[in-house]
């Protein structure tokens, strides 16, 4: 007979696992004798050593049981049910540490890659940090609640930040956002907006709920920035600025 201490060295476990695996249904508590001892079998061992293995795989305690008792079949079956779902688990795991290296990286946690990629481009442009800010408030909402949306008008976004003449209006707008309304570079800025915006092809159409939304989460209005806002809607719909 085998003691519980024995028991544990035999299989590579701790007494206190083994303690566990009596709690949990696992491994059945054998009654003491009469010295007030617990003595295992060499069936026991043998039980706790395929409990054990079956744990450093990965399968959960809670279907240990059940792979115990099962045939040849049944458990082929179950094995290969279980890697799938840690197939799944390790791709969420990689995910995340993507998302730790890129916010260790200073790159938003909040929102896809491709997001991530362009607010980066921004502070390379040298747009001010409240400028990255806004934009990264926006997307992190935007990505949320229209996904679909969102990868288009991102990917026009990047697209457009290709341009030099769209990076340097972009730049003076970020410059603009803390000036009084009646600033007088606003309408010029205004008007070479409105007329870079008429060679782009037409985009979908934004819920404007959800982009009033986004806009106010991210503080992305001014008074510079409210007048140029209704002075692009009258400027002429011209090719010049």
């Amino acid at each position: 007979m085998i003691t519980i201490g024995r028991l544990a060295r035999y299989a590579g476990v701790t007494v206190k696992a083994v303690r566990h695996y009596h709690k949990v249904g696992l491994l059945p508590e054998p009654e003491r004798d009469h010295s007030g001892y617990r003595r295992y079998t060499t069936q026991d061992a043998v039980d706790l050593v395929k409990i054990r293995t079956l744990a450093e795989a990965g399968v959960p305690l809670a279907r240990v049981k059940e792979l115990l008792a099962a045939g040849e079949e049944e458990f082929a079956s179950s094995i290969t049910e279980i890697d799938e779902a840690l197939r799944r688990r390790e791709e969420e795991i990689r995910q995340a540490r993507e998302r730790v290296v890129r916010l260790r990286a200073g790159t938003a946690l909040f929102v896809s890659p491709e997001a991530g990629a362009m607010l980066d481009l921004l502070r390379e442009l040298g747009v001010s940090e409240r400028g990255v800010r806004m934009e990264r408030e926006v997307w992190v909402l935007m990505q949320a609640v229209a996904p679909d949306e969102a990868a288009v008008w991102l990917a026009d976004k990047t697209d457009s930040l290709g341009d030099p003449e769209f990076r340097q209006i972009y730049l003076a707008y970020d410059e603009v956002f803390g000036l009084p309304a009646e600033d007088p570079r606003l309408p010029a800025l205004a008007r070479r907006a409105a007329a870079w915006l008429v060679t782009r092809p037409p985009m979908p159409m934004a819920d404007p709920e959800i982009a009033a939304l986004a806009m106010a989460a991210a503080g992305a209005s001014s008074p510079a920035w409210d007048r140029m806002a209704v002075l692009s809607r009258t400027a002429p719909r011209t090719g010049s600025a």
